[in-house]
């Protein structure tokens, strides 16, 4: 079992946090910090089938899908 872990939009993810996720949640940070949301929102890693998925508490979700691309999008519009 993996362990998820929690963190604020725009710090350094936790080493948990697959380094080929890091890249487009940087990315997403971006425009939460050019939206001036206060406070920040906050980062929340998990694991499905064994593949991670990182989402903001706005709903922006980046995951590493099935084939192991790294997928950006909203928690409502989402298919594996």
């Amino acid at each position: 079992m993996r362990m998820g872990t929690r963190w604020d939009s725009g710090a350094e993810p936790p080493a948990s946090v697959p380094a080929l996720l890091h890249e487009q949640i940087a990315a997403v940070d971006a425009t939460v910090t050019l939206s001036g949301v206060q406070p920040k929102p906050r980062w929340t890693l998990t694991w499905l089938e064994g593949r991670p998925v990182a989402e903001l508490e706005t709903g922006a979700v980046v995951r590493q899908d099935r084939d192991g691309q790294v997928v950006v999008g909203h928690v409502d519009a989402l298919e594996d």
